[in-house]
């Protein structure tokens, strides 16, 4: 970069760094030499101040999370229509928060809202901030639209509220819900979300499923005439 004083070089380095750009591809990317790149990405490592400790990085949820529940829904509670062919009665949930350095903690959470809770967990699992991008589509593919940028407190009312649900027809949580539970935080407050479909248990049998258990559970809870059982 001919003519470039060492500020506007340095400002430039930022910039891209700050997206994520390795000293070789800003180099690159500028045309100089990585010599003159590295000593500027290690001062600006210096200066920057350390992200607190679980400072909330990011919370996503999958699109189509709210449908058939009945939600009070509040500001920034976003989701996206995905029409009668959408997924029904299924929520993915992903947190991350901040690790140390440039390192993040990424938890996430696999929901039945209609009758099981939680199914599945996920982490808790450390990657570098630049990856976090790539990760969340990866986690989300399975949806036919990007996934939601949602206040934390969605994902409590959602995960928690869920495992709430399920607790009262005799279900526990998945065991993989123990060790990403504490990077959710607790819900304080009552549940703004009835779950089960149009607030009714609706069982949909998967494939690793004790159903004869879970159906004996449920009846015990609520009777046979409480719940329905997918087709």
């Amino acid at each position: 970069m001919c003519g470039v004083t060492d500020q506007e070089l340095l400002e430039e380095v930022r910039r891209r760094r700050a997206a994520g750009a390795s000293p070789k591809d800003i180099a690159r990317s500028l045309g100089v030499r990585p010599a003159q790149v590295e000593p500027l990405v290690r001062r600006l490592a210096a200066a920057a101040p350390a992200p607190a400790h679980d400072e909330l990085v990011g919370c996503w949820i999958s699109p189509g999370w709210s449908r058939d529940l009945l939600v009070s829904s509040r500001e920034g509670w976003d989701d996206n229509d995905l029409g009668p062919a959408g997924p029904g009665g299924v929520a993915q949930v992903l947190v991350a928060h901040a690790g140390r350095r440039d390192d993040v903690r990424v938890c996430g959470y696999l929901v039945d809202t209609f009758c099981l809770g939680v199914k599945g967990g996920l982490g808790p699992r450390r990657m570098r901030r630049r990856e976090l991008a790539g990760f969340v589509r990866t986690y989300f593919a399975v949806f036919p639209a990007p996934a939601l940028p949602v206040p934390l407190e969605l994902a409590q009312h959602v995960v928690h509220g869920a495992v709430a649900f399920a607790a009262g027809l005799g279900l526990k949580p998945s065991p993989e819900f123990g060790p990403v539970r504490e990077q959710l935080g607790e819900l304080t407050e009552p549940c703004a979300i009835t779950f089960g479909r149009h607030g009714r248990p609706l069982y949909v049998a998967g494939p690793f499923d004790d159903s004869i258990a879970i159906m004996r559970a449920i009846n015990a809870a609520v009777g046979s005439d409480g719940f329905a059982v997918a087709a």
